[in-house]
């Protein structure tokens, strides 16, 4: 018989009850999840290294909430720059992606998936923004604080 194979043509896709967009946002929120993951990582390990102090460790639960605490701060800073740059009739559409992603940090890589969907340049722009979040936290924990200043010494 010509024409497709019928099955077993996909593999991946056998048993799989969800539709090719499903699938697709599943990969995308994996992929941006990862990258949110790396950045997050990398800016905790320089912010470290700037302060002299030892960088995290897998075993240790305080290092780990820190890190969740950077790849929620690190999400959301990436929010608010690729909202800021949005046209006014995608911003209504971006709140309801991630009002049906649930709460916190998950609504936030819905909002994600949904910006990467729409935005041909998404990845141009999350590089970016990641990169100037770095260089300004970095930049802002390089600066003394007001107890370091008050308690320098003469």
């Amino acid at each position: 018989m010509s024409g497709w194979p019928h099955h077993g043509a996909f593999p991946h896709q056998h048993g799989d009850a969800r539709g090719l967009r499903e699938r697709i946002d599943e990969q995308l929120r994996e992929r941006i999840g990862e990258a949110v993951e790396m950045a997050a990582l990398k800016l905790m390990v320089d912010l470290r290294a700037q302060a002299g102090r030892p960088a995290p460790q897998s075993t240790s639960a305080a290092d780990r909430e820190e890190f969740e605490a950077t790849v929620r701060g690190v999400l959301g800073r990436l929010r608010e720059r690729l909202r800021a740059g949005l046209p006014d009739d995608l911003r209504p559409h971006l709140d309801e992606a991630e009002a049906a992603g649930g709460a916190g940090p998950a609504a936030m890589l819905a909002g994600q998936v949904f910006l990467a969907r729409r935005l041909p340049d998404y990845w141009q722009r999350f590089e970016r923004h990641q990169r100037e979040d770095a260089e300004e936290r970095l930049a802002q924990a390089g600066k003394p604080g007001l107890l370091r200043r008050l308690f320098r010494p003469s």
